[in-house]
């Protein structure tokens, strides 16, 4: 069963895909290689375009953000902000999420909100 939400006559699939996932350890590194980064406050975003119609993400959290509770919460934190919000990542991208410890404190409010304003202003650079 897929989740739709209606966003000015326009149907945006609210679902996670396997699509929608980096998997390959070829995809992370040539994000790391390739890719552009934004530094946002408690996390890094590496963009690579994608020949993909559709944005794909890839998380990487390290053991020095913590235990693995907190690594997995913060994975589940991310996948849901992009889940929610995929109109406001550019089709056709990676994507791959670096957080740090600052991430968990922001909370989901705040990491929301950077997420757009960055992504807002990354819109008319790219291209």
């Amino acid at each position: 069963m897929e989740i739709f939400c209606v966003l000015a006559d326009a149907e945006v699939r609210q679902s996670l895909s396997r699509e929608e996932k980096l998997r390959n350890s070829e995809d992370f590194k040539r994000a790391y290689l390739q890719g552009k980064r934004i530094r946002l406050p408690g996390l890094t975003i590496i963009i690579v375009r994608s020949p993909l119609p559709y944005c794909r993400i890839g998380i990487s959290v390290t053991r020095k953000f913590g235990k693995a509770i907190e690594r997995n919460r913060v994975k589940r934190l991310i996948r849901e902000l992009f889940r929610r919000n995929k109109q406001v990542f550019p089709p056709g991208h990676d994507l791959v999420f670096i957080p740090y410890r600052r991430c968990l404190s922001l909370g989901w409010r705040g990491l929301e909100s950077n997420l757009a304003r960055a992504f807002k202003s990354q819109t008319g650079a790219e291209s």
